[in-house]
């Protein structure tokens, strides 16, 4: 692990509002600066009462403009949600307005419900033009072009980092084909992540934006001074993933004693093979979950996510993980 980064749902708590999430976004990703990490994404959804990220651009842009180092970025923009040619100018103007710290993360699902992906596309096609259009988002990033009929400007010559990102094996494939990074999203579709990486790595196509294949995978953490207490705080992410399977997505819950008492059986089995792939407990718990994890998996970076009702635990939580993720990637770079 080269690198380790932070991924912000921007989660609306039970009893807070949206201006609150996002503050507590804002001042997260001055923290999380500060405790090292590498990158801070934000995430595209929509229709989403617990999530206030939807106009992701926007949202980075603040980020961007309340830190000084660390890389911000989507992960990611629902691309087919969006015309490439905005796309690039959003991301074109954040890069020229921050230089060297944007990425731009493209995933290929709707990011939210049917209903709601039509209200945003106006015009849903039934052919899969995602691969074309991460060809024209690039294109218009690219050097200019003078005798282009079409530019992006701000957006030419940025040369934004381009990222695919997937939970299956089709964004591996892609990534590979284009001689992009790929991110897996095995925080909450972990079944195909050792096939993904593994198809990745060995079809991959050296390209002019990545000479080598680069993988970043994702984990949920949930830290605190004792796994006790971590526990009782990842209640909130679980009883939130249950109702959204089962079709009642809300703002996220305040953390409960007994989770299991909340959540029907087979759901609840559900979410936590959903979500296996993550570490909750005290800094020795979380050593001892991740580095096996980061063993099999030889990412080259490793991007923790987690929702937290409390924001000051929150911050606390990605705390601790940094100081265990640091202590890892240390010892990888000593063996």
């Amino acid at each position: 692990m080269q690198q380790f980064s932070l991924l912000d749902l921007s989660p609306i708590p039970e009893g807070r509002t949206a201006a609150d999430a996002l503050a507590a976004t804002v001042a997260l990703a001055q923290a999380a600066e500060g405790f090292g990490y590498h990158r801070y994404w934000l995430a595209e959804h929509h229709n989403m009462p617990g999530i206030a990220s939807a106009a992701t651009a926007v949202v980075i842009g603040q980020v961007a403009a309340a830190t000084r180092s660390i890389r911000v970025g989507a992960g990611g923009i629902m691309l087919p949600n969006h015309a490439p040619l905005v796309i690039a100018e959003q991301f074109g103007t954040l890069a020229t307005l921050f230089p060297d710290r944007i990425d731009l993360g493209l995933g290929r699902a709707p990011g939210t419900d049917m209903a709601t992906a039509r209200a945003l596309r106006r015009h849903m096609a039934p052919e899969d033009n995602f691969p074309q259009d991460v060809l024209e988002l690039m294109a218009y990033l690219d050097d200019p072009r003078p005798d282009s009929r079409v530019r992006a400007i701000p957006g030419e010559g940025t040369q934004v980092p381009v990222w695919i990102l997937g939970s299956s094996l089709y964004g591996a494939q892609l990534a590979a084909h284009l001689g992009l990074p790929f991110a897996f999203a095995s925080h909450f579709a972990p079944a195909m992540l050792e096939q993904a990486l593994d198809i990745y790595r060995r079809t991959f196509r050296p390209s002019a934006r990545l000479r080598a294949p680069y993988v970043m995978i994702a984990a949920g953490v949930c830290a605190a001074d004792t796994d006790d207490e971590a526990r009782y705080l990842r209640s909130s992410q679980i009883l939130a993933f249950a109702r959204l399977r089962s079709g009642q997505p809300g703002k996220l819950p305040r953390p409960v004693e007994d989770v299991e008492a909340e959540i029907p059986p087979p759901v609840l089995a559900q979410v936590r093979q959903a979500l296996s792939c993550s570490a909750t407990g005290s800094a020795a718990t979380l050593h001892g979950q991740l580095e096996p994890l980061l063993k099999t998996h030889r990412p080259d970076e490793l991007i923790v996510t987690g929702m937290i009702h409390d924001p000051v635990a929150r911050v606390r939580s990605f705390a601790i993980a940094a100081d265990v993720l640091r202590d890892l990637r240390g010892r990888a770079d000593a063996a």
